[in-house]
Parts: C-alpha cells; structure tokens; sequence
C-alpha cells in the first residue's frame, strides 16, 4: 500500500472520529537500515493516523522521511507513539510537512512519546516543524533518544503558544515536556519542564515568549560551542552550552520563525561535523 493510499484510509477514519467522538491511539514504527551506499526504510508499520511519505534521497544515498499525521492536530485524549530504529552506520533524516498541533482540552490530557534509537555509526536527524500549543492545551510530550557508542544525531523542538496573532495568549493548559537521551544505556542527559500560565507569564518562565525551543546535538566539539556563541553574538533570547559532548541550544522569542531560523543556522554550522553531510534543507520547509 503506497502512502497515498494510506493517507486515503486514515482519512475515512477520521470522519469517524469526528462523528463518535473517541480517542485515537496511533502508533508508527519506522526501520531504517544500509545497504550498500544507500540507506533504506525496510520496516514501516503504523496503527491509527500516522504514517509516512515514499522515502527519497535528495543528498545521495540519506533517506529522507516526512511523518504524516492526517487529521492536523491532537486533541484531547489522543495518543501518539513515534518509535524509530536506525541501524548500524545507516543514515536518516525525518520531519514534518506541517506544524503539529494540540487543541484545547475540557479537562482529558494528549500524549505524545517519540523513541529514537540510533545504534553504532548511525546518523538521525529528528527535525519536526514547530507545534503548536493553544491555549486550554493539555499535553504530556516525551523524547527519548538512546545512543549506542558513536552514534550521531541533531534533534531539535520549537513550540508555539497560543495565538499570538489574534491575541491570544497561554492563560490556561499546561504542557508536560521531557527529554531523555541515553548513551549504551547510561544516563546522558535528563530534563522534565512543566510549562503552564505561571510559566508563560513569569520573568524566570518565558516572560510571555509566545515561542520556545531547544536544540540537541552530538557528538560536539568546543569548537561547535564557540560557533554556535558567534551564530548568537548579542542577540537576547538565545544560549548555549556542552555537557561532554552533547551540545544544547535554547531560545525564546516573540516570533516562531525567529526561533526556527536560529536553529537552521546552528544547524547550518555544525552538520557537517556531526552527521557528516554538508548543508541540505529539507525542500517541504519552502512550501
């Protein structure tokens, strides 16, 4: 069954949703292994709304990925599992034709876990479009990435709150967020924020920031360190550090798109170096 064809299928469930009310549980279970000089999607299966495009290979033989999710938005109740296996010394880049959205809750939670497991000599790009948390937005979102030896990866999260074109604020909701990154099962970097409208509006919160995000990558340098100081010169809003050899950068903005720009010049700057590709952008970003 071609994606389309999935697409298709996942559509008419989703008339029924709309029509019973009920929760979706989705999962996506995605394989990637080499072969050769090219890498290959050899498991993909899925149960619910997710899915993903053909895989293609716009920088030779790196597979490129876009995770669907066809209803546009989670809502309360839903649960959405993204497990991802990249095999030894295979190479793979995914992200999202779209930003992804939570909707306003009554009082149920959504959830989203994402596994990244990326065994020796493995490269991943985590590399989803920004989500978007409306206000009255209940949400538990984990990332866990288990790294084995010298496997390498750049994953990213950008968030928007509220609406801030039509004047809308976070007065209410909350978003439980974690990030968990592994190395050959020993503890690399742990981290659980509990965003709500205390946070939103505080000073040592996001200040009223209607954007947030933070960026990962490993294996760094503290050369990797001093580009990314230079990328951010005076610029408010905008840090970075190197715990061991994992760099991570942080933003705040009024702005989205300012966020998600900084984050492609880091990203711009250091891939080279950590996934042993020159510069490409994902052409679905330019739509």
């Amino acid at each position: 069954m071609t994606a389309e064809q999935d697409v298709a299928e996942i559509s008419k469930l989703i008339v029924h949703k709309e029509s019973e009310q009920q929760d979706w549980a989705a999962e996506l279970h995605l394989g990637f292994v080499r072969k050769e000089s090219k890498t290959l999607l050899a498991h993909r299966s899925y149960r619910g709304p997710l899915t993903v495009q053909r895989p293609f290979y716009p920088e030779g033989g790196l597979c490129h990925v876009y995770i669907l999710h066809p209803p546009g938005g989670v809502v309360a109740g839903d649960k959405l599992l993204i497990n991802v296996q990249v095999a030894s010394a295979a190479e793979a880049l995914l992200t999202t034709p779209a930003a992804g959205k939570f909707y306003r809750s009554e009082g149920k939670q959504a959830a989203q876990r994402v596994a990244l497991n990326i065994e020796q000599g493995a490269v991943l790009e985590w590399l989803p479009q920004e989500t978007i948390i409306y206000q009255g937005a209940r949400l538990a979102s984990t990332v866990k990435i288990t790294l084995e030896n010298d496997a390498c990866f750049i994953a990213w999260e950008i968030l928007a709150f509220g609406r801030p074109a039509s004047g809308e604020g976070f007065e209410c909701g909350e978003a439980l967020l974690k990030w968990q990154i592994f190395r050959n099962g020993q503890a690399l970097y742990l981290e659980s924020m509990h965003l709500d409208a205390q946070a939103f509006n505080a000073r040592w919160g996001l200040n009223r920031h209607s954007s947030c995000g933070t960026l990962f990558a490993c294996p760094a340098t503290p050369e990797h360190l001093d580009k990314v100081r230079v990328i951010i010169g005076d610029s408010s809003g905008r840090g970075v550090t190197l715990m061991d050899d994992l760099l991570i950068c942080r933003a705040s903005d009024d702005k989205t798109e300012a966020v998600r720009r900084f984050f492609e010049n880091v990203r711009t700057e250091i891939r080279q170096d950590i996934v042993r590709c020159a510069d490409h952008t994902p052409r679905i970003w330019a739509t």
